[in-house]
């Protein structure tokens, strides 16, 4: 487990993570409905996996659906019924980077709480295939920078969007702690960190504070950084939630809460 990462001068300690799908934790949660469930598996059916393929896998595509289908939909809808108890009725989330993975999240969030999503996603094939699953939903994917979203919103959702290994081949396995003493460019590092932080820096004025980020572990010191920067306290909450599609499991950050003391950084 990573338990650390360092950036500049800010340190971000997480807590062993706690397996929150197990133990007393799983039986405190309030399941989401029968027929949002069925909502669910309706829009996983009629996902169009063949045209995912190229989205997802250089090759490899059709196996690799074959096996993530399912645990993506299970541990998908998990996680939505830990969101839905953290959000409001009828507020605004925003979704950067939103694929199949955040299906269940969006689903729960429109059907359980009548809340408005706005999901964003660059690439133009996965929107499509996406939207034409959705269409029966009042979920649009829009293939536009989230940074264009217009108005705020109380919910803030960045999962695997700052740590992409394909978008940030230097900075994601200094992330991890991979990174190669020999071949590592300290230049090409700060021009990936600079253009990360120019993403947080748009997206997190969209949140209305006190807000919510649903982030990956990996991610949470961006989001830290950003408050550290901007004097805004926040949480990094303890418990993580494991995913299909991605390495990272998924963790929550209460923002602006000033009761809260903000999670404890060290130089």
């Amino acid at each position: 487990m990573r338990r650390s990462v360092s950036l500049k001068h800010v340190r971000l300690n997480f807590r062993p993570p706690v397996n929150a799908f197990t133990g007393h934790a799983a039986h405190s949660l309030k399941l989401i409905r029968n027929s949002t469930r069925q909502a669910i598996a309706d829009v996983f059916d009629h996902l169009d996996y063949k045209r995912l393929e190229s989205v997802y896998c250089y090759e490899g595509g059709d196996e690799f659906w074959r096996k993530k289908r399912e645990p993506c939909r299970r541990l998908g809808i998990m996680v939505a019924e830990v969101l839905v108890q953290k959000l409001p009725h009828g507020g605004r989330s925003l979704y950067v980077g939103a694929g199949v993975m955040e299906l269940p999240a969006l689903i729960a969030e429109t059907i359980e709480l009548q809340r408005q999503v706005a999901p964003y996603n660059l690439r133009r094939s996965e929107v499509a295939v996406l939207n034409r699953a959705t269409r029966s939903l009042p979920i649009k994917f829009r293939a536009q920078d989230a940074a264009s979203a217009a108005g705020l919103f109380d919910h803030l959702w960045i999962v695997s969007v700052l740590n992409d290994p394909e978008r940030f081949p230097h900075l994601a396995p200094l992330s991890y702690g991979r990174a190669d003493p020999v071949t590592f460019n300290p230049e090409r590092f700060q021009k990936e960190r600079r253009l990360v932080q120019s993403i947080v820096d748009r997206c997190m004025p969209k949140l209305r504070l006190p807000g919510l980020v649903t982030t990956s572990s990996e991610e949470a010191i961006w989001i830290a950084d950003w408050c550290h920067r901007h004097k805004i306290p926040y949480r990094v909450e303890r418990k993580q939630y494991p995913t299909a599609l991605v390495e990272d499991p998924i963790c929550f950050v209460r923002i602006g809460v000033r009761k809260f003391k903000s999670s404890k950084v060290g130089k």
